[in-house]
């Protein structure tokens, strides 16, 4: 076990049993969603790598939608 791991379980062992459960669940969740943010991250480098992506350009987009909604009316 890591120095940091003894740590935490050292934290955890000296809270009361209902704390103890809340402060797992609580690092079960982070550590969910750290996977989640990891994964989409690497989903975007691996598009970026792959040539799925181009600039995005705010003014001409919004240009762009101008026109379509002139063309609209």
């Amino acid at each position: 076990m890591t120095q940091l791991a003894q740590r935490a379980a050292d934290a955890l062992a000296r809270m009361p049993e209902d704390m103890q459960e809340r402060a797992v669940a609580l690092l079960e969740e982070q550590a969910e969603k750290l996977a989640i943010m990891r994964a989409l991250v690497q989903e975007a480098l691996d598009d970026v790598e792959a040539g799925r992506v181009s600039e995005w350009n705010l003014d001409e987009f919004l240009k762009e939608m101008h026109e379509q909604r002139r063309a609209a009316e």
